[in-house]
């Protein structure tokens, strides 16, 4: 599924499975249309059994030379070119994780960061990461307590686990973007100038939308932005 062609050396890649919503999936696929409109776009669909883990594949499942990964709860707010760029350069392109601490998985322990793997800038360069997370993914205990309402709930599995593994075990350097780049409203309560790719199944509020069009002008004046409580 998808507007990609076999040749295409550019573009963005989505993967589903199961009960996707597809309202979500192509409010981002609009939104990336809105910003980028001859971007070529890709729809990885799985079987209908596939986990989060299914998302190591990503290398695998690409057409493309120079790749966007995107979940299908993002909304792109602005131009990307840049993180393209640095994925050219670096290989990988990412944000670290609003959690930073892989450690809070049951398989992992120590100082290693955690990256959020829903937007993800990549090229074929970045390949021994990629075969590397796929191992991990099968290797590591991804289950994790976490407190939600003060109560403790447990998560029996989750793909980045096994990509901090994957960073860490290969020694790999990964550009690492801004959080704007991989905007969480839940847990980035506050920052600085546009936000390029928000992350959430709620819609973009029209202030930050309004306030994020003020804020990508060239010849506009960064201001810290936060939302009120």
């Amino acid at each position: 599924m998808g507007r990609s062609g076999p040749d295409a050396k550019r573009g963005v890649l989505y993967i589903v499975w199961g009960r996707v919503d597809r309202a979500l999936l192509e409010r981002s696929i609009a939104s990336l249309a809105g910003h980028h409109p001859d971007l070529p776009v890709h729809v990885a669909e799985l079987p209908p059994d596939s986990t989060l883990l299914d998302k190591a594949r990503m290398a695998d499942l690409s057409p493309f030379e120079e790749t966007l990964f995107l979940d299908a709860d993002t909304v792109v707010l602005g131009d990307v070119q840049f993180g393209f760029d640095k994925a050219r350069q670096h290989g990988l392109a990412v944000s670290i994780c609003e959690c930073p601490w892989a450690r809070r998985y049951t398989g992992l322990s120590g100082d290693t960061v955690e990256y959020n793997t829903g937007v993800m800038f990549f090229t074929r360069r970045a390949r021994p990461v990629f075969e590397a997370w796929k191992q991990a993914v099968r290797d590591v205990d991804s289950s994790l307590v976490f407190v939600s309402g003060g109560e403790y709930k447990k998560m029996p599995l989750n793909d980045q686990a096994g990509f901090a593994r994957a960073v860490e075990e290969t020694a790999y350097l990964p550009f690492v973007l801004p959080y704007n780049w991989n905007f969480r409203p839940k847990w980035h309560l506050s920052w600085f100038g546009p936000i390029k790719i928000w992350h959430d199944y709620s819609a973009v509020p029209p202030p930050i939308l309004q306030h994020n069009e003020r804020q990508s002008r060239p010849d506009s004046v960064v201001t810290l932005s936060a939302f009120r409580g």
